[in-house]
């Protein structure tokens, strides 16, 4: 066997045909490897490339933020805002600093080619008043699983490390006090303790159980960050709203990877509510209240694993649903607004109408005009939900089957009926609007005959709409782009948390506990379907 690495020019004398034909295959098959190798090499650095960018990217959006926060607060001063609005700005202020600067260590931590340098001023520590004495105490003592050194002789307890964290169970604040032995080798001078456990805020005040009841106060119960500092100051426990404002920052900055993963979860389904609410928002330059949305998603009304996603966006174009639903195929359940036209066009699905939106035109009408047309289309419409009522608790096939056996000749006969009245009416009524919103939308309408686990309306997604309005009521609008969409967050996980029956207190205390040490592979684990208490 030749070897043409060790082969000099010289050698090549006197070598056969059959030689040179050996030691030219072997060189066309070292270029192939050499090419293989060279194009792996190039992909390689193609992709860190990407990585590195796409990292810069970030980071100068987050860099960009925070120094638009900072113009917002100096310019503050000189707005026209009520005591309320001013309130509710700084708040949402001390909650974006806390999210963005966490993000933006997060991304400055990674592994890989260094970034741009970014300076960020270092903020002015206030002085943090001690936990008050009266507080019940509940102390974590570390020590070392072996305290005999390395070199055979036993340690020696030299001292400690004491640090405090601010706890709460519901309606009773305590102290955890983690004392961290230390022990040296007088024989080599060495020093062992156990490590500090990550933390959602590192060498901050509140503990895990203080952040969920912050967040589960303002989200779940929408209590105003002034209404828990008061309720906080009950106890003797001094917490200003800007430090609970900055607390859900960085809690929701937190919680961001496991909303990912739970928007993968809600979109891993075959069929899909969705609907949308408007939501005031604060626009600091102009010192007033702008319009945004929350659109939300959830997984079918009948789907044994239930889950709701909320994404907050700044219009109500169809630009918003379109982007979330990227890469999502199958049955849609909506309403009649225009911009989900542009949703059914772009991907392979399926459209599914709601019963509720066509029967509440006809039930608008009896309330204003008594009109009999309209009387007798719900009272058709009310024989389709008996059917319905009696099916919703029927395994998919037999539901389908009831569906396509009792609704489906009640349809045909709607169906029938409502183009007989269509050519009685005039047209530009309001009865005539009715019936061809029902006509129009036919199709759609009737997707729940073929499908057993699509829904005959789209009320699912409505009832987990009501959390938003709460909190329109209690907080009456967003601080911000970044607060709406931390909120929604957030709501997305206690939501789905309590629909799967737990206590979003208790999910958030053991989630926030344990996502900063969790592998992002096992994400899922701590999903609210798959979650376990840690034992």
């Amino acid at each position: 066997m030749l070897n043409v690495h060790e082969f000099k020019a010289q050698d090549l004398h006197g070598l056969s045909f059959g030689a040179l034909a050996e030691m030219a295959a072997q060189m066309l098959e070292y270029i192939a490897e050499q090419g293989q190798h060279i194009a792996e090499q190039r992909q390689q650095v193609d992709f860190q490339a990407r990585t590195i960018r796409l990292r810069d990217i970030k980071i100068e959006r987050i860099t960009h933020e925070l120094a638009r926060l900072k113009a917002w607060r100096f310019g503050a001063r000189t707005e026209r805002m009520s005591a309320e609005q001013r309130e509710l700005f700084e708040e949402t202020l001390a909650a974006d600093q806390a999210s963005l600067e966490a993000q933006l260590e997060a991304l400055q931590g990674q592994s890989g080619a260094p970034g741009p340098a970014v300076v960020v001023e270092p903020r002015r520590q206030p002085r943090r008043q001690a936990l008050p004495e009266h507080l019940q105490r509940v102390e974590h003592r570390h020590e070392p699983q072996s305290t005999t050194c390395g070199c055979g002789q036993s340690m020696v307890r030299v001292g400690e490390d004491i640090s405090e964290k601010l706890d709460i169970v519901p309606a009773q604040f305590f102290v955890h006090r983690h004392i961290r032995g230390k022990w040296a080798c007088k024989c080599c001078q060495s020093l062992v303790q156990e490590p500090v456990e990550p933390h959602i805020i590192d060498k901050g005040m509140p503990a895990e159980g203080l952040l969920a009841h912050t967040l589960v106060g303002r989200f779940v119960d929408h209590l105003p960050y002034y209404r828990q500092e008061q309720i906080n100051a009950r106890s003797g426990v001094h917490t200003p709203r800007s430090t609970l404002a900055a607390w859900s920052g960085r809690a929701g900055a937190g919680l961001m990877p496991l909303y990912e993963a739970h928007r993968a979860f809600v979109l891993g389904a075959a069929v899909v509510h969705v609907d949308e609410t408007p939501v005031n928002m604060l626009d600091p330059g102009s010192g007033k209240t702008k319009r945004a949305y929350v659109w939300a998603y959830a997984r079918s009304a009948f789907d044994v694993l239930p889950g709701v996603v909320y994404d907050f966006c700044i219009g109500r174009a169809a630009k918003y649903p379109v982007e979330f639903l990227k890469g999502w195929s199958g049955t849609l359940v909506c309403d009649g607004y225009k911009a989900y036209e542009s949703v059914f066009k772009l991907e392979r699905r399926i459209e599914a109408g709601c019963m509720a939106h066509a029967r509440r035109k006809f039930d608008e009408l009896i309330k204003e005009n008594q009109s009999p047309v309209a009387a007798q289309a719900v009272q058709r419409i009310a024989w389709l939900y008996r059917i319905e009522k009696e099916a919703r608790e029927l395994p998919e096939h037999e539901r389908l089957a009831m569906r396509q056996s009792r609704a489906g000749p009640l349809c045909e006969e709607l169906h029938l009926w409502l183009r007989l009245e269509r050519q009685r009416v005039p047209d530009g009524s309001a009865i005539a609007g009715a019936i061809d919103y029902s006509l129009n939308r036919w199709t759609a309408l009737t997707a729940y005959l073929v499908d057993g686990n699509v829904a005959i309306d789209n009320n699912h997604i409505e009832n987990l709409m009501r959390p938003w309005a709460m909190g329109r009521k209690a907080w009456l609008f967003a601080g911000s782009e970044l607060a709406g969409q931390r909120a929604a967050v957030v709501m997305s996980l206690v939501q789905s948390a309590r629909m799967n029956g737990l206590d979003p207190w208790a999910y958030l205390k053991d989630v926030l506990t344990r996502l900063p040490g969790h592998l992002n592979s096992r994400i899922d684990e701590l999903l609210p379907h798959h979650w376990q208490p840690a034992g």
